[in-house]
């Protein structure tokens, strides 16, 4: 017999549930993450600082202009045209 995950047994829990009170569930559930996000915002934009900074140290070693924000603005763009083809 596999055992189940809390999540598997959450979900089945919720599902017994009046459709109101999951809805209340789920208004709790978004209330409180729209706050908790802030601290990992703060480690994002940390951790995208540094890799503009080794970017900028890069070209720096090679005595060449370069702009790291054209440099990854050019990089979500192929990216973008990778997954959405159909965009381009």
């Amino acid at each position: 017999m596999a055992t189940q995950t809390i999540l598997e047994l959450l979900e089945q829990q919720v599902t017994q549930m009046p459709m109101r009170d999951q809805l209340k569930l789920i208004a709790r559930i978004s209330e409180r993450l729209s706050v908790t996000p802030l601290g990992i915002e703060k480690q994002h934009a940390v951790d995208a600082n540094e890799v503009l900074a080794l970017c900028d140290a890069a070209a720096d070693m090679w005595n060449g202009k370069f702009d790291a924000a054209q440099e990854i603005r050019q990089m979500r763009q192929e990216r973008e045209e990778q997954i959405w083809p159909s965009k381009s």
